[in-house]
């Protein structure tokens, strides 16, 4: 014991003792301010005029209106990067490419073969009608109990390549492959047609024969007109609808036979 007495000893020396206990609990004797007061002899009636050191000053009052902010920048019309307005955006179909106008008057040129083609229109770059009329062609035959979906897309895909080899070739300024693909497809609706009779009626008669002929006659010759009003080859037309002809020629094998 007196190891841990001279230990408490020498770890701290304070001036505190036990005779400071017989103090008031919760006052001082010292009465130079009122807060120095016993607790039970102080006066709460004086106001008190204390304030937190972390307490911030009153801010002013928010005047705007809820979920309405201020309008604290503006930017310009040039530094805005979608525009002022969606008005000025083009429509979603003229994005993708799909002008119903222009798609009539390719049908139409085509369903009328002496009518004068339009040149702007034709050249340009429309898979969306030929996709439906080749679609539409397999179903007819599909009717027909023949399911040629594979062989009407691959011979497609072959004519527009050699078409677009062949145009190339004798014209002057030159074509795309989307174009020819373009107006070949359009050119395929009579071959719809042709394959519609094929549910009703046999085309291997001699009705089925001249009907067929006719059909192909007038694939090629809308197909050839078009692509001379488009490439400006005067003259040429008889050259052009030759090997037109030849592919529409397999066509119709498939829809007779």
């Amino acid at each position: 014991m007196s190891g841990f007495d001279n230990f408490n000893t020498d770890f701290y020396q304070s001036s505190y003792s036990v005779d400071d206990q017989n103090q008031a609990g919760y006052g001082y004797n010292n009465a130079e301010t009122p807060y120095k007061q016993p607790y039970g002899q102080y006066d709460y009636s004086q106001p008190m005029a204390y304030s937190s050191p972390g307490m911030m000053a009153p801010q002013q009052p928010y005047t705007g209106q809820i979920f309405q902010p201020t309008q604290t920048y503006t930017p310009s019309a040039s530094q805005s990067m979608y525009g002022s307005t969606f008005d000025d955006e083009p429509p979603l179909l003229e994005e993708l490419g799909i002008n119903f106008d222009h798609i009539w008057q390719k049908t139409l040129t085509v369903l009328h073969p002496m009518k004068v083609a339009d040149g702007s229109i034709m050249n340009e770059t429309d898979l969306a009608g030929p996709m439906v009329f080749c679609l539409a062609f397999g179903a007819t035959l599909l009717l027909s109990g023949k399911i040629q979906f594979g062989y009407v897309y691959g011979i497609s895909a072959i004519g527009c390549l050699g078409m677009y080899c062949l145009l190339n070739l004798m014209s002057m300024t030159g074509v795309s492959f989307g174009c020819v693909a373009s107006v070949l497809g359009y050119c395929l609706l009579p071959m719809i047609l042709l394959s519609s009779f094929g549910v009703l009626l046999s085309l291997q008669g001699m009705m089925g024969i001249i009907l067929t002929a006719a059909i192909i006659g007038w694939c090629s010759f809308s197909a050839s007109k078009i692509f001379i009003s488009a490439l400006a080859m005067d003259g040429q037309q008889l050259l052009v609808a030759y090997p037109c002809a030849l592919l529409y020629g397999v066509f119709a094998l498939i829809s007779v036979f």
